[in-house]
């Protein structure tokens, strides 16, 4: 087979092609490399047969990639679903705590993300912090 099967640069790239595919699509679709042996002196009939292997072999692989792709985009609608759902029960929340908040409460969470600074953790919802108020005892001795 060392006897070109080409006339011009495009028919080099084809029968190189050609030539590498057989041996591929074989093995992919289980048939024997001899059944579609490329031979540069039979006619059209084998060219023909191997075009017919090579859009086997790709509407296989479309096949094969069109199932994978919507089994993929079930999985990212089911995900979608999942957000939306934690979106709408977190702005509930938001909610309810937005009306439950006192107003000093709410100001100091407003100068709190304002400055950057992330908010106490160790405060417990519906207490505010109070300031420190002066003892009206006096423990020290008086004059």
């Amino acid at each position: 087979m060392n006897v070109p099967c080409y006339t011009g640069a495009m028919d080099l790239g084809v029968c190189q092609l050609r030539h590498f595919s057989i041996s591929f699509l074989s093995s992919l679709l289980g048939t024997d490399n001899s059944s579609v042996r490329l031979d540069n002196s039979s006619s059209g009939a084998s060219v023909v047969a191997i075009d017919n292997k090579i859009e086997q072999a790709m509407d296989l692989v479309k096949s094969h990639l069109m199932y994978a792709v919507r089994e993929e985009v079930e999985v990212l609608k089911e995900q979608i679903k999942e957000l939306i759902d934690r979106n709408s029960q977190l702005e509930q929340e938001n909610n309810l705590l937005k009306n439950l908040a006192s107003p000093e409460q709410l100001a100091q969470f407003q100068a709190q993300l304002q400055s950057g600074s992330p908010p106490a953790s160790s405060q417990q919802p519906g207490t505010a912090t109070q300031p420190a108020q002066p003892s009206s005892q006096s423990t020290g001795p008086s004059a």
